[in-house]
């Protein structure tokens, strides 16, 4: 996260597609350029809470549960939904990050950071992003560089 002056103020782990950076549709590529930040959803639910098509399901995430279902693509904490900002290639037509549903969200903390892995998501721990939520609001620039 940067400062006014272009500083870093705050630096993460994270974890982006196993794909590798792109921005088709369809794709399971982390997009890349300049996104703002669409929407900041969560505010509020415990950490660990299990979002589905943006919505908490009433679960918290557990090992066991984890376990109990390794099919899920798990989107836990809070969503920091996000939307391209060049049209043409982040932005638009078969590009559309927001039609994509990247987001940079919370994931179980057994996944490593580092690695790529998810489906086109930025996937951070659950404390790392409730720090990052509390900073952020709808409109923040983001850049995603590989």
């Amino acid at each position: 996260m940067l400062e006014a002056g272009g500083e870093v103020r705050l630096r993460y782990a994270v974890s982006c597609a196993r794909n590798g950076g792109g921005e088709r549709l369809g794709s399971e590529c982390t997009p890349r350029g300049w996104h703002r930040i669409r929407l900041c959803i969560g505010a509020g639910c415990p950490e660990n809470t299990v979002f589905v098509g943006r919505r908490p399901t009433g679960e918290i995430y557990t090992p066991a549960l984890g376990r109990a279902h390794p099919e899920r693509d798990w989107i836990l904490t809070r969503i920091l939904w996000l939307t391209g900002c060049e049209p043409g290639r982040n932005r638009g037509g078969a590009v559309d990050t927001l039609r994509r549903f990247i987001y940079i969200h919370g994931c179980p903390d057994e996944v490593p950071m580092g690695v790529p892995g998810s489906h086109g998501c930025i996937r951070m721990r659950n404390r790392d992003l409730l720090q990052l939520f509390d900073r952020v609001a709808a409109g923040t620039p983001v850049l995603i560089e590989e």
